[in-house]
């Protein structure tokens, strides 16, 4: 099977056209920490917060733009920092849904209002999530159909964030309805990078010498699980993610790979929704959902 090329992932900034409004806005700075901004997915989410938010409060916005890096005490200093620098809205993916609430409060004490994106965030204002559980059990739908619902199966996992468990509970879902699939592991991290897709899937071909199918919690795990395979000459079995990314459905157009199908993430009307809601919260207004499952749906190999 031919190697894939190295992939460079070139975010690029948007100019956004901003409307004029005589009114005066209460959006003027956003903090934003999310998990990591070598995935296409949080550059998308990042972009289109700034975008929206211009459009909406019509003028400029300062954005303040951390990645932590999966580390939720790294995480807590940034909000801290943003807490101390008064902006206005808090955008953030939780590295510990948990562990963030007590500097979520501090924050919101400060007259700061809090919005989760993509995973939870114990006592924020809103939360706006992929419906993971759905996105991991369609993609393994996918891979239990193409196996003929029977095989060896194998899940790589990720760091113990609410859209990763929803994810692998989803996949999970699908494999309990089909008592010939056996599930060899699904404790294995990947970190949710190209690095640790490739370790995880370079650990569970050495134990075991027969894989049908491979189900990665996010696109870059798998796309580093793609190249351990291709490294290790190991062609027998096909493999699935979530996120959607770019880079990701390029692969799955190509026949001379086994990477099948992604569950797609939309972090566009995801940002939208946060920064719509956090606008109106700041405004006073009364905001009826504060808690909105988007959908995912299923691009797959042609």
């Amino acid at each position: 099977m031919p190697s894939i090329l190295a992939i460079s992932i070139v975010a690029v900034s948007l100019s956004p056209l901003v409307s004029q409004s005589s009114e005066p806005q209460p959006l003027k700075s956003i903090g934003i920490s999310v998990a990591d901004l070598g995935n296409p997915y949080f550059v998308q989410l990042v972009d289109t917060v700034s975008l929206k938010a211009e459009q909406l409060a019509g003028q400029p916005v300062k954005m303040i733009i951390r990645s932590d890096a999966y580390d939720w005490q790294r995480q807590i200093g940034q909000i801290n920092d943003f807490i101390e620098q008064k902006v206005d809205l808090i955008v953030l993916t939780a590295a510990d849904e948990y562990k963030v609430a007590a500097v979520v409060a501090k924050a919101q004490r400060a007259g700061i209002k809090v919005i989760a994106v993509d995973v939870n965030a114990q006592g924020a204002d809103a939360t706006i999530t992929t419906d993971n559980v759905q996105a991991g059990a369609i993609a393994c739908e996918k891979l239990a159909k193409m196996i003929g619902y029977q095989g060896k199966f194998v899940i790589i996992n990720g760091v113990s964030v609410s859209s990763v468990i929803e994810r692998v509970a989803g996949c999970k879902s699908t494999l309990n309805k089909y008592p010939d699939i056996t599930l060899l592991s699904d404790r294995m991290n990947g970190t949710g990078s190209v690095e640790g897709g490739m370790e995880a899937m370079t650990y569970l071909m050495e134990e075991y010498g027969h894989i049908d199918a491979v189900f990665s919690i996010n696109d870059p795990t798998a796309f580093g699980a793609l190249r351990a395979a291709q490294q290790a000459n190991r062609n027998e079995f096909i493999l699935a993610s979530v996120d959607g990314a770019p880079f990701a459905t390029d692969i799955i157009k190509q026949q001379d790979n086994s990477w099948v199908a992604t569950a797609v993430q939309r972090p566009i009307p995801m940002a939208e929704k946060a920064i719509e809601i956090g606008m109106d919260l700041l405004k006073g207004k009364e905001v009826a959902q504060r808690f909105i499952l988007i959908p995912s749906t299923l691009i797959e190999k042609n």
